[in-house]
């Protein structure tokens, strides 16, 4: 069974295609089948590392290829163009064999579709790129390639067409208004905690990075976390993304380690554009912000301070039954001391032998002075 199926095995922008690896069970390609294809000149390769345009809409301009062929006999190559695109992973590649362009890579031209390279030399090819009088202003990526088809067995026995290709990028700025923006969306928090209850989680921040102007954008995402009023907080920054184009995007992800469990986080998203290279943006580029909140419950300190909660309170409950006790048994001391005083204060009456009272009657005493019998006489 025959399987026409395009696979683009290799993509090798500015470098020399190296020989394919052989699948099990397919012949050996020949060896040493390498080319390179690079921005040139009409008589050579003149160091661009891409073709870099700024045109008008309705221009035209005509440039040249650079196709070297590094083996040791004759290759044949398709020359064609292509549109570029963003990976999600932030890659820059081009359409698969068979899609056709609907945007700069239709726009350019070759006069010959296929050329016949003799074994270690150099072709440069020219080709001409017009810009359509309706072209958005913006950036338009795409790239030149110089492509091999051949035929191999996969693992099943199937005959398998397999499109090694090599190429150049293409970056033409249309002139007109710039919109330099990025967007992002898809923003999910997710916060993992430790198994050591004295150090912080993982907080993991996923999301996409759009870009929703018309100029080739690089970004730089920045995550911030905070617990309630503030607490905890922290940032940290991620690797730069280093390439999308407009209308393309990048799914990535933003650990955090650390994280304090402080029940709900506030989490916020800062992504700051950047210029690509040398390129001057005016106006400069527009960011993007977005927040999330989610729940980290520290479930396994909760599980360790319950016991520890508990026994403190029964040493706290234990005290304050010693206190009272102490309190009660002062209050007791204190009411015996004052009965003991008040008793000894209050004075107790004599008895007799036989216990009865002896109120004896004191005789009344008269004053017999002479003084006084001298003074009755008269």
């Amino acid at each position: 069974m025959r399987l026409l199926a395009a696979i683009a095995t290799s993509l090798a922008l500015l470098g020399a295609a190296p020989a394919p690896p052989t699948p099990p069970g397919a012949s050996p390609a020949p060896s040493a089948v390498t080319w390179g294809v690079a921005p040139s000149s009409p008589d050579g390769p003149n160091g661009r590392p891409a073709f870099t345009y700024k045109l008008d809409p309705g221009a035209t301009l005509t440039d040249y290829v650079a196709v070297t062929n590094h083996s040791t006999h004759p290759l044949t190559l398709s020359l064609y163009a292509s549109d570029a695109f963003t990976t999600a992973h932030g890659g820059f590649d081009l359409l698969a064999d068979g899609q056709q362009p609907t945007d700069v890579g239709s726009w350019v031209r070759f006069t010959e579709r296929s050329v016949t390279i003799p074994s270690t030399s150099r072709l440069n090819v020219p080709f001409t790129l017009t810009v359509p009088d309706n072209a958005t202003p913006g950036d338009h990526a795409g790239g030149v390639v110089a492509a091999l088809a051949t035929t191999a067995a996969d693992a099943q026995g199937n005959q398998v067409a397999v499109d090694h290709r090599v190429g150049a990028r293409i970056y033409l700025r249309v002139t007109g208004a710039l919109r330099p923006a990025l967007a992002v969306e898809n923003f999910r928090v997710r916060h993992t905690g430790s198994h050591n209850p004295l150090v912080g989680g993982e907080l993991t921040a996923t999301f996409t990075v759009r870009n929703t102007g018309n100029v080739r954008l690089a970004g730089r995402p920045t995550l911030e976390v905070a617990g309630p009023l503030g607490l905890g907080r922290r940032s940290v920054e991620a690797v730069d993304i280093s390439e999308i184009l407009p209308g393309g995007e990048v799914t990535t992800s933003l650990p955090m380690t650390g994280v304090l469990p402080l029940f709900r986080l506030t989490t916020r998203l800062t992504v700051t554009p950047a210029a690509v290279g040398d390129q001057i943006l005016d106006p400069p580029p527009r960011g993007d912000t977005t927040r999330a909140t989610v729940w980290a419950v520290p479930w396994l300190q909760l599980a360790l301070l319950i016991p520890i909660g508990l026994a403190v309170w029964l040493l706290i409950v234990a005290r304050r039954r010693r206190l009272r006790a102490i309190a009660r048994a002062m209050a007791v001391a204190r009411e015996q001391g004052r009965m003991e005083v008040s008793r000894a204060a209050t004075p107790v009456p004599s008895t007799t032998p036989q216990g009865a009272a002896t109120n004896r009657a004191v005789p009344r005493r008269h004053d017999t002075t002479p003084s006084h019998r001298r003074g009755s006489e008269q």
